[in-house]
C-alpha cells in the first residue's frame, strides 16, 4: 500500500539519529522522563508473481435450457414404435468440477479474476444446478397436461387427449343339458332310449375392439368394432349355423354449454405452459442471485486480503514500539507502564490480525463453495485463492431518473415476469370455472352398421302346435315322445335343403355396405337445481385473481424500494469514499508531522504510533468503503435486472416481460419492454 511504503521510507530516513538515542539518554538525568526515539517502520507487501492472465471470457455465456432435453415433447411412435412405452432417459447430473478450475491453479494457489469466478460459478455452482431441474419438472408436468389426464375430459370419461385402443379376445365352449328341446330352441333327431339328457354344445369366439379419444373442443369420439363367431351342435332355429356377426358403432358427443371450448378443456395445458415459463424465469432469477453472491464474495475476499495487510502494518508498528520501549526499560530510560501499554496495544492488534486472517479463510471457503461442485476435489484441499482483479471505482450509474430506473427494473426483473404469468394463469382459471356454472347440454349422434354370414340353409323350419298329439316334440321320422298334452310339428332345418357357406368376408361386406344400419341422434341435458360447487370454484378463482393482482402491485412496489435503496447506497458509498479519502489524507499529514516532531525530539514514539494507528484505521475505512461501493454496484445491477446483460449471460425466460397485466389503478408504464 502507498501509505505504508511512504511511512517505511520516512522511518528509514530517521534511523541514523534514532540509533544513538540510548547513549544520549544515559547522559541525561535518571529522573527525567525519557523520550522514545524510534518510529516503528511499516512492512512492505510484495505481491506474488501472477501467472499470465486468463483469456478474456467469450461473450454470451449460454445457459439456455433449450440446449438440453425438452421433457414436454414425449416420445414419438416413429421410428421406434415401442418408444412411448419406455421411460424417458434422464442423464446423471455432473457432480465433478469442470476442467477450467484446474487450469487456474499454480503452485498450490488458485489465481482467480472476477470473470473467472463468474464463469466457474455458472459451470459449477450447485444452486444453479439444482434450480435447473425446476423448469425440467415443469416440462414433465406440461407433458402430463397435454395427455389430458388431469383435465375435465378425463374426469368425465376416464380418457384424455391421448387416444386409447382397448381390445378383448374370448374363446369359449358351453355345454348345456337339454331337458326341454322346445325351450332350448333345438331341432333334429333325438335318439330314443337315452339314459341321460343330450347336451347343447355352443362354441363362441369373440373379438371386440374400442377406440376412444377426446378433443380439445370438448368433443368425445368412441368407435367400437365387435365380432362374434358362434356355432351349436343342434341346428336350432338359427338361419346360420355356424355364423359370423360383426358390428361397427361410431358415437360422437359434443358439449354445447358446460365443457365446450378450448379454455375449459385446455386450461391445465395453458397453465402448464405458463408454469414452464415461470420455471425458466425462476432459473434466471437463481442465476442472477448466485452471480451476485459470487461477485460479492469475491470482493469480500479482496477486502479481507487487503485488510490483513493493514492489520499486519499495525502489528509491525506495535511490535517495534514494544521492542524499543523494552530496551529503554532495560537501560532505565522508560517507565514500566509505557512497556505494559505498548504490550497491551500489541496484543489487541494481534487479536485484530487473527480475526482478519480468520475472516479471509471464511471468505475463501465461501467463494470456493460458490465456484465448485466439490470443494474437496483434486488439488483444492488447503488451496489459497489469490484474486487478480483489483478493486476499482465503478462508473456513475445512480443518476438515472427514478421513474426510468423503475420501469427498466419492471421490464427485466424475473420476479415480475413470474407474477405476470401467475396472474395470467389466474385469469385462465376464472374463464374455465365460469364455464362450469353452465348446465350440461350435449349433442350426440350414433351410427351402427351390422353384418352377418355363415352356413345358410334354404329350408326354413315350419310347423304348428298340435294339441292332439301326446308328444311335446314330434317330428317326421323318429321322435322322442315325452307324454305332454301339446307339441310342435315341423320340418327340422338340419334335415332339409342345400347349405350355402359364407364366411367373414361376406359378413364384413354386409357391414361395410350398411345393409343393416342404425342411426341415432339426440340431445341430453343436466340442470343442477343448486350449483354451489361450481359457484365456489368460480368464486375462488376470482378471489385468487384479485389476490394475484394485488401481489403484482406489491411486488412492483418492492422492486421500486429495492431500486431506490440501491441508488441511495451508490450515492452514499461514493460520498463515504470521498470522506474516507479526505480522512486518510489528513491522517497522513498528521502522521508525517508527528514523525518530523520525533526527529526534532519534541514527540515520542508512542505518539507516532498512535498517529500510525489512526492512519492505518483511515486506510482500512477507505478500503472498506471502496469494497462497499463496488458491491453496491453489483447489488444495483441485481435490483435493475441487469446482472445477466452485464455479465453476458443468456438464459431462457430472462427476457423482457411481453406485456404488463392490466391491473386497475396501475399507471401505464413507459419503460423498456412495455
Amino acid at each position: 500500500m502507498t501509505g505504508s511504503l511512504r511511512r517505511a521510507a520516512t522511518a528509514l530516513l530517521t534511523a541514523a539519529c534514532l540509533a544513538t538515542a540510548p547513549c544520549y539518554a544515559q547522559a541525561q538525568n535518571k529522573t527525567a522522563p525519557s523520550t522514545p526515539t524510534q518510529a516503528p517502520p511499516s512492512p512492505q507487501y510484495v505481491p506474488p508473481e501472477l501467472p499470465p492472465s486468463s483469456p478474456a471470457p467469450v461473450p454470451g455465456r449460454d445457459l439456455r435450457l433449450s440446449l438440453g432435453p425438452d421433457y414436454s415433447k414425449g416420445k414419438s411412435w416413429f421410428p421406434n414404435v415401442i418408444g412411448p412405452y419406455t421411460p424417458i432417459g434422464v442423464p446423471e447430473p455432473p457432480l465433478t468440477n469442470t476442467p477450467r478450475i484446474s487450469h487456474l491453479i499454480q503452485d498450490g494457489q488458485l489465481f482467480l479474476s472476477i470473470e473467472d469466478a463468474i464463469s466457474l460459478a455458472l459451470e459449477n455452482n450447485l444452486d444453479i444446478a439444482v434450480q435447473r431441474f425446476t423448469p425440467w419438472l415443469d416440462e414433465a408436468n406440461l407433458l402430463f397436461a397435454k395427455s389430458g389426464a388431469n383435465g375435465r375430459v378425463f374426469t368425465a370419461t376416464g380418457v384424455g387427449f391421448d387416444p386409447t385402443l382397448t381390445g378383448s379376445v374370448l374363446m369359449e365352449q358351453i355345454t348345456t343339458p337339454i331337458n326341454n328341446p322346445f325351450i332350448a330352441g333345438v331341432s333334429g333327431t333325438i335318439p330314443s332310449g337315452l339314459t341321460q339328457a343330450p347336451g347343447l354344445v355352443d362354441h363362441n369366439v369373440v373379438g371386440n375392439f374400442t377406440y376412444l379419444q377426446n378433443f380439445h373442443e370438448g368433443t368425445q369420439l368412441s368407435v367400437s368394432f365387435n365380432n362374434t363367431r358362434s356355432s351349436v351342435n343342434f341346428g336350432g332355429s338359427d338361419l346360420f349355423n355356424p355364423y359370423v356377426q360383426s358390428q361397427l358403432t361410431t358415437q360422437i358427443t359434443q358439449p354445447l354449454l358446460n365443457g365446450f371450448g378450448f379454455v375449459v378443456n385446455d386450461r391445465f395445458i395453458i397453465e402448464a405452459k405458463n408454469t414452464v415459463k415461470v420455471g425458466q424465469s425462476q432459473f434466471a432469477q437463481a442465476v442472477i442471485q448466485d452471480v451476485t453472491t459470487t461477485e460479492n464474495d469475491y470482493w469480500e475476499l479482496v477486502y479481507s486480503i487487503e485488510n490483513i495487510k493493514v492489520q499486519e502494518t499495525t502489528v509491525a508498528a506495535d511490535q517495534q514500539l514494544y521492542d524499543n520501549n523494552k530496551k529503554q526499560l532495560e537501560i532505565g530510560t522508560l517507565a514500566p507502564l509505557d512497556v505494559i501499554t505498548a504490550e497491551s496495544q500489541l496484543a489487541t492488534d494481534q487479536q485484530a490480525l487473527v480475526q482478519a486472517q480468520t475472516t479471509r479463510l471464511q471468505d475463501e471457503t465461501k467463494l470456493l463453495n460458490d465456484i465448485t461442485k466439490d470443494p474437496l476435489g483434486s488439488g483444492l484441499v488447503g488451496i489459497s485463492i489469490v484474486p487478480t482483479t483489483e478493486i476499482r471505482t465503478p462508473e456513475i450509474v445512480e443518476n438515472i431518473p427514478i421513474q426510468d430506473a423503475v420501469n427498466e427494473a419492471w421490464s427485466k426483473r424475473p420476479e415480475l415476469q413470474q407474477a405476470a404469468l401467475n396472474l395470467k394463469n389466474a385469469g385462465v382459471e376464472v374463464k374455465a370455472t365460469k364455464n362450469l356454472l353452465l348446465p350440461a347440454l350435449n349433442l350426440f349422434g350414433e351410427y351402427q352398421a351390422n353384418g352377418i354370414a355363415g352356413n345358410q340353409h334354404t329350408a326354413i323350419p315350419t310347423g304348428t302346435f298340435d294339441t292332439g298329439t301326446s308328444a311335446v316334440f314330434a317330428a317326421p321320422g323318429t321322435g322322442l315322445p315325452i307324454g305332454a298334452a301339446t307339441g310342435f310339428v315341423g320340418t327340422p332345418l338340419s334335415t332339409a335343403g342345400p347349405v350355402f357357406t359364407n364366411g367373414l368376408g361376406t359378413d364384413l361386406s354386409t357391414m361395410i355396405h350398411a345393409q343393416y344400419p342404425t342411426i341415432e341422434g339426440g340431445i341430453t341435458f343436466t340442470l343442477p337445481i343448486r350449483n354451489r360447487a361450481a359457484e365456489a370454484q368460480s368464486g375462488t378463482a376470482q378471489i385468487n385473481e384479485r389476490l394475484q393482482e394485488t401481489q403484482y402491485r406489491q411486488l412492483q412496489n418492492t422492486i421500486f424500494v429495492a431500486v431506490r435503496n440501491a441508488q441511495i447506497a451508490l450515492v452514499q458509498d461514493r460520498a463515504a469514499i470521498a470522506a474516507a479519502e479526505e480522512a486518510r489524507k489528513l491522517a497522513q499529514v498528521s502522521y508525517d508531522d508527528e514523525v518530523k516532531k520525533l526527529q526534532l525530539g519534541t514527540s515520542t514514539a508512542f505518539t507516532v504510533t498512535q498517529k500510525q494507528q489512526l492512519l492505518t484505521a483511515a486506510e482500512g475505512t477507505e478500503l472498506r468503503d471502496r469494497a462497499n461501493l463496488i458491491e453496491a454496484e453489483v447489488n444495483f445491477n441485481q435490483a435493475m435486472g441487469r446482472t445477466l446483460d452485464v455479465n453476458h449471460i443468456i438464459v431462457d425466460g430472462a427476457g423482457p416481460v411481453s406485456r404488463t397485466p392490466n391491473i386497475p389503478g396501475t399507471p401505464s408504464p413507459s419503460g423498456p419492454g412495455k
